[in-house]
């Protein structure tokens, strides 16, 4: 089965993707490794890439869907795959279509903003060892001081709520587009999701086998 999974920032499609992935015993394809995958390989597009990162530019699209058909051609996508974190943009999605790449499957997990808002600016991180924690569904056991090493928390500059609002307007703009165009070719799904991660996992898991 080859799905692609959508979803604003935050709402969890990453640890989904990861989870379906392992169940079914396919690869979760991330642009963002699959990139940094092909410039240390020197491919072809990976050369190319290459060259647009250095000049400060952004990667082409035609170049990233170059990358991707690569990683789709190896052995260990011959039984199917996930695309997590593309296509973004309807142009992209286009993309791939016009290059044979079949999708079964559309799987959008569903968050409200203001739910992805609380969810993101409570998460804290140790500046010292890494560890996480969350203002309401991680407490430390001293407020803003981290159990293991005792250092101070933070917020990442990615998790304030500023930058969580802009991302989320970037993703309305831009990728939340793609629910429409799935939906017109009957392959999407859009799964709410919950409170606790579990649950959320066997809605996916029954959209995917219904």
């Amino acid at each position: 089965m080859n799905i692609i999974f959508l979803g604003a920032p935050g709402a969890g499609k990453g640890t989904q993707a990861e989870y379906v992935s392992e169940k079914y015993a396919i690869p979760s394809v991330s642009t963002g490794n699959i990139i940094r995958a092909a410039l240390k390989n020197g491919t072809p597009t990976g050369l190319q890439a290459k060259a647009y990162i250095e000049a400060g530019q952004l990667v082409p699209d035609e170049v990233v869907i170059g990358i991707i058909k690569e990683r789709l051609a190896e052995d260990d996508c011959a039984n199917g795959f996930i695309l997590d974190g593309f296509p973004r943009t309807i142009p992209q999605a286009e993309a791939l279509d016009n290059m044979g790449i079949s999708i079964d499957k559309v799987i959008d997990i569903e968050v409200p903003d203001a739910a992805i808002v609380k969810r993101m600016s409570g998460r804290r991180v140790c500046k010292s060892c890494g560890a996480s924690y969350h203002t309401e569904y991680k407490k430390p056991a001293q407020e803003g001081v981290c159990n293991n090493c005792g250092s101070e928390l933070v917020i990442r500059s990615d998790d304030a709520p500023e930058t969580v609002l802009e991302r989320l307007k970037v993703y309305h703009a831009e990728t939340e587009p793609l629910k429409e165009y799935y939906a017109k070719s009957g392959k999407l799904v859009i799964v709410e999701g919950q409170e606790e991660v579990n649950d959320t996992k066997a809605l996916v898991v029954k959209a995917l086998e219904a």
